[in-house]
């Protein structure tokens, strides 16, 4: 339960800053071209307003129902559906009597903020903690490979070395780099040694879909945690911290492994160990019959984390930033089909990839994958949305022909009920995903 309540805690602040911030990015242009804006929320008002407070022309407020949050604008077809306005003549601070360009500017406020935030958290996060990642030689046991990406060649213990030629600095970009941008072949060194290049076919990215797992799972280093007193390995050259790559020629990638090899010798377990840049062997003889061996083991992936100045990090942040952008745009094409549909998820999808204890550098690096996702969302053009308006506005200002206030009244309900929709049936798959 407390697991739940801090990742639920996390997300509607995290929502919370990018709703306001979003619906800032409206009110400001609205208010510098003279345009009246009625109601700022935090959360909508329905079925009542925990905090309301009227400041000048609007009503300032923080609804009851924590789904996002809105600004109504006078004089604007929106989900609002008050139409009450348009039977007048338009007045000099209604929404529909600004010039073109001004209106689009108003509606471009909100994803505009979305992707500058996005990519100044990013650059932050970087200058700030630096970024971790996962190197070659970080990953010593290599990687736990997918059924998936077994029936094309990989194995387990399979350590990647090039990608379409070329060697990637973070090994935890590989999965992403074969779904969302597609991969034409990966070079691996398989685990006896011997090196393969696999041709990577082009419908791979919908089978891992598909398949709801990672191609790729990396594997901690196998160390030594703590070694007992007066044990067989107390006695050896065997060091806490020693790496444990392989016991009686079999690869070791945990416990199991390790109490399996040992059978092979009745009396001894050999262990090939990785000190840093050494490689050392050891005998290790049994003392009872049970073959302990008085090591404690600990599962490590810490990784390598890279440092940079505040120049450095404008670039970085600019390049996660755009690498986020993109990766999601090109998975949307799998939501064309029903693989891809059935991994929609809502509210508790969203929660999930918060982490079960406060991090600091975890809550902000989600929060500027979020503020880029809402921006790319909210510019779709469906009516309803900001990307809607926007392409009516384009269309007015190609053709000289401004959409009728019926047409756009119909166009937004439309768009309203097929969010509704999306919406009920994202969080209909979290919860079906929950009970099955």
């Amino acid at each position: 339960m407390e697991v739940i309540l801090i990742k639920g805690f996390q997300l509607i602040l995290s929502l919370s800053i990018l709703v306001f911030l979003h619906e800032l990015g409206h009110y400001i242009p609205a208010k510098l071209f003279g345009t009246r804006v009625e109601k700022f929320y935090l959360f909508f008002d329905w079925p009542f307003s925990v905090f309301k407070k009227k400041v000048g022309d609007t009503e300032f407020g923080v609804g009851a129902l924590p789904l996002g949050g809105y600004v109504k604008i006078s004089g604007m077809v929106d989900e609002s559906f008050d139409t009450k306005q348009l039977e007048t003549e338009p007045k000099d601070w209604e929404f529909r009597s600004k010039p073109t360009w001004q209106r689009l500017i108003i509606m471009l406020g909100g994803v505009i903020i979305n992707f500058i935030l996005g990519f100044v958290i990013y650059m932050m996060v970087t200058f700030v903690w630096g970024k971790t990642i996962v190197t070659y030689d970080d990953l010593n046991s290599g990687f736990k490979v997918s059924e998936t990406m077994k029936e094309i060649g990989f194995e387990d213990g399979d350590k990647i070395l090039k990608v379409d030629g070329t060697e990637v600095e973070n090994q935890l970009e590989i999965a992403m780099m074969i779904v969302s941008r597609g991969v034409d072949n990966i070079e691996v060194l398989h685990d006896d040694g011997t090196r393969d290049l696999i041709d990577i076919p082009n419908d791979i990215g919908l089978k891992i879909i598909a398949s709801g797992t990672s191609p790729f799972t990396p594997l901690p280093n196998f160390e030594v945690d703590s070694i007992q007193n007066l044990s067989p390995s107390a006695s050896s050259n065997i060091m806490v911290g020693d790496i444990i790559d392989k016991a009686n020629g079999s690869k070791i990638y945990n416990f199991d492994d390790l109490e399996e090899a040992k059978k092979i010798n009745a009396d001894y377990v050999e262990l090939e160990l990785i000190r840093g840049e050494d490689k050392i062997t050891t005998v290790i003889p049994f003392y009872s019959d049970d073959k302990k061996i008085g090591i404690y083991p600990r599962y490590n992936l810490e990784g390598t984390t890279l440092r940079y100045d505040l120049f450095e990090s404008i670039t970085k942040g600019a390049e996660t930033a755009y690498y986020t952008l993109t990766d999601y745009m090109n998975q949307m094409k799998y939501l064309a089909s029903s693989e891809g549909a059935s991994q929609l998820g809502g509210f508790g999808t969203i929660g999930s990839i918060f982490p079960a204890q406060w991090n600091w550098k975890r809550f902000w690096e989600m929060t500027a994958f979020l503020s880029i996702i809402l921006g790319f969302m909210n510019v779709l053009p469906i009516p309803a949305l900001d990307g809607g308006h926007v392409m009516f506005l384009l269309y007015e200002m190609i053709t000289g022909k401004k959409p009728n206030d019926k047409f756009m009244e119909y166009a937004t309900m439309t768009g309203v009920i097929l969010l509704i929709g999306l919406v009920l049936y994202a969080n209909g798959m979290d919860i079906f995903r929950a009970f099955s």
